[in-house]
């Protein structure tokens, strides 16, 4: 465990929202995934747009957009940002009966985007699992993590 201090927590120990008034502006992305499993038919259902709700690729890509969009909203210590993109990528693995949810969020600001690319899986995720609920609540998302983060101090991260 490194000597690093909590970035979130003042000198007394209470909450506090990071201050980036001195930090530089920066191009900053991240990106993250995650995975939801599900029965074969599930995958089925959904790769040939029959779930009654409508289609749920279409319907997961545009939740993860807002969902990094409203980031602010949902984690109490983050920053809204005015976030230049938000990419979502969904692919099927028909071998594990799986959709991977990737995104990528890229800003010019002041603090970095990671838990937006983070929510934005998540909520993708989410998305996926109730419009498919009805035929199969067996469902399972894991596997969110962040793989990639560029820009600000830190520099550039890739997950192994």
């Amino acid at each position: 465990m490194s000597d690093q201090k909590l970035s979130h927590v003042d000198a007394d120990g209470r909450i506090a929202m990071v201050d980036v008034t001195e930090k530089d502006v920066t191009d900053r992305v991240a990106t993250a995934c995650g995975r939801i499993t599900m029965e074969p038919a599930t995958l089925d259902l959904i790769l040939e747009n029959r779930i009654a709700k409508g289609n749920v690729i279409e319907a997961a890509r545009l939740a993860g957009i807002m969902g990094a969009k409203r980031t602010h909203d949902l984690i109490p210590l983050c920053h809204p940002l005015l976030i230049n993109k938000v990419a979502i990528e969904i692919e099927a693995d028909e071998a594990t009966s799986s959709l991977t949810v990737e995104a990528t969020v890229r800003v010019s600001g002041k603090t970095g985007v990671e838990m937006e690319a983070l929510t934005a899986v998540t909520v993708a995720c989410l998305t996926i699992y109730d419009m498919a609920k009805a035929v199969d609540r067996s469902m399972a998302i894991g596997d969110v993590r962040l793989t990639h983060k560029s820009g600000g101090q830190s520099g550039i991260y890739n997950a192994s």
